[in-house]
């Protein structure tokens, strides 16, 4: 089968023949139709991603249909399915366990013709939704999904600011938001991606690279936000305290721009204000967006579809980050 696999540190990856696995007890065999790209599928490539292992077939993200099944799992033969890739969690639905694992390292992942996965982690496809559409979901949809409902506790009516919405995450923060009855606004270092987020019901949006992007952001919401939900941190992190309302809520999965700034604390303690981290996500976490997605009709916005032999240029796009939305490799 064709794979797109990390080969080495001089050659981060290439399209090759490699053997199609064969499903043990409790697993399955994918047929992938569809793989999504995500930001930490780059890093990888980059070496600047922990754990790097040689060789691993990329990938997170995918949908498909079950082609074979072992011992256990035959329930789920010829089933089109998506593939949670948050594996190993644990006991705690606080934090993950010392053996989480994400689907795509060190674990073979999707950006292959075929992926074998525990059939644990497998749930039916969405019906409304397309190939390309089901495989863009999982990462992205569950990172976004714990970080405004587990970790924020979303509800009706609260002010939401989407830092970078042109993300995976970003997109689907934004989509959740607003099916959640909140009042979203969003960032972006483009007005086309803004102008983009204002359609799928955003109400308003900086240029996070203007001056006066937080007097902004204050001036449209009427005086600040009960949740913000970032993906880059760096130094303009130190404004968003100021932007919050009191008892808000700042959740992170990410640092792009790099690491948390030196603070200003008064506001924080004074406001009530939580910093929270999070990763991926529960089982519960994941069966909870999917339903989620399937009561709201939510469609993930793809950005462009690449066929595999055109996998470079799909690469190139994630890095150059001119992506709305995600960006899929059809198998």
């Amino acid at each position: 089968m064709k794979a797109i696999v990390l080969e080495s540190a001089e050659n981060p990856w290439v399209i090759k023949d490699v053997a199609k696995p064969t499903p043990g007890p409790g697993e399955v065999l994918v047929q992938i139709k569809a793989a999504a790209l995500n930001r930490r599928d780059w890093w990888i490539t980059q070496g600047k991603y922990a754990g790097i292992k040689y060789p691993t077939i990329l990938g997170a993200d995918g949908s498909g249909i079950v082609a074979e099944a072992g011992e256990g799992a035959g329930e789920w033969l010829n089933k089109e399915v998506i593939i949670n890739p948050s594996h190993n969690w644990g006991e705690h639905p606080e934090f993950q366990s010392k053996e989480f694992k994400i689907l795509g390292l060190p674990e073979d992942g999707t950006m292959a013709e075929y992926v074998l996965v525990k059939a644990e982690y497998l749930y039916p496809k969405p019906p409304h939704l397309n190939w390309e559409q089901a495989a863009a979901l999982p990462l992205a949809g569950l990172t976004a999904y714990r970080a405004l409902f587990t970790k924020a506790h979303i509800k009706k009516g609260d002010k939401v600011l989407v830092v970078g919405v042109g993300a995976g995450t970003g997109s689907f923060t934004l989509q959740f938001a607003v099916a959640a009855g909140a009042q979203v606004f969003v960032t972006s270092g483009t007005g086309e991606k803004i102008d983009r987020a204002k359609q799928l019901g955003a109400c308003a949006g900086v240029n996070y690279k203007a001056q006066d992007w937080a007097q902004e952001l204050k001036h449209f919401s009427g005086g600040g936000f009960d949740i913000v939900v970032d993906s880059a941190l760096g130094a303009d992190f130190a404004r968003i305290p100021d932007l919050c309302n009191p008892g808000g809520r700042i959740v992170f999965f990410g640092g792009t721009a790099g690491n948390i700034p030196e603070l200003n604390a008064r506001p924080i303690f004074w406001k009530q204000l939580q910093i929270l981290g999070t990763t991926m996500g529960t089982q519960d976490d994941f069966k909870a967006m999917l339903a989620f997605v399937n009561q709201h009709k939510i469609v993930p916005v793809v950005d462009e579809v690449f066929p595999l032999a055109d996998a470079k240029k799909a690469f190139d796009k994630m890095g150059a980050a001119k992506q709305f939305g995600k960006i899929v490799i059809a198998m």
